[in-house]
């Protein structure tokens, strides 16, 4: 071997080593990417916390429970909002498709900022207060969330298929954009079926 072989040969186990010392603190400075998803869930849970128990059959005056709660997986701290609305049969829920959310005004909100692969959790009740019925429609005028009493002024018709008035409770979930600096829809909503025929 010649003095540039030499050279060459120590320039490249010189570089191997710098790099191999180098690469813990490297990798704390550059991520790379886990190839995990990352998404936010949104779930409602029945009053004793687990998926069963939903109330359907709703009667005027009764107070009604349920959880909420939302799951971080986007690999960052999260601000949320949850929004509580309320509807008949007939009007719009959130478009998946396009992930536009339901154009029927929020009557609650929940703010939760939830850290990376944490939950949240918060009880909600509810209990309608003023109801009236006039042949095959049903108005709900008053509904109350949290000890917090809203005007709806909901009518439904009476669904002669299901043998019922429905309504529905739904919960959108909207997460804080710091780009833009407010919060957006995060295209995830759920629901519970509420029936107003008792």
């Amino acid at each position: 071997m010649n003095l540039d072989d030499y050279r060459t040969l120590f320039a490249a186990t010189t570089l191997g080593l710098v790099l191999i010392v180098a690469l813990p603190t490297v990798s704390m400075v550059v991520s790379i990417p886990s190839g995990a998803e990352r998404f936010s869930e949104l779930w409602v849970l029945g009053p004793t916390r687990i998926a069963e128990g939903y109330p359907f059959n709703v009667r005027v005056g009764e107070q009604y429970r349920l959880f909420v709660g939302v799951g971080n997986h986007l690999g960052c701290s999260a601000y949320y909002v949850v929004y509580v609305k309320f509807r008949n049969q007939t009007q719009p829920l959130p478009d998946a498709l396009n992930a536009v959310p339901s154009p029927l005004p929020p009557l609650y909100e929940f703010q939760a900022f939830v850290l990376d692969s944490e939950t949240w959790e918060a009880p909600l009740s509810f209990t309608f207060l003023n109801v009236s019925r006039l042949e095959n429609s049903s108005f709900v005028s008053e509904l109350s969330i949290n000890d917090v009493v809203f005007s709806v002024n909901c009518p439904s018709k009476w669904d002669l298929e299901n043998s019922g008035f429905y309504y529905q409770l739904f919960f959108e979930l909207w997460l804080y954009d710091t780009s833009l600096q407010r919060f957006q829809y995060h295209n995830r909503f759920v629901g519970i079926w509420l029936n107003m025929t008792s």
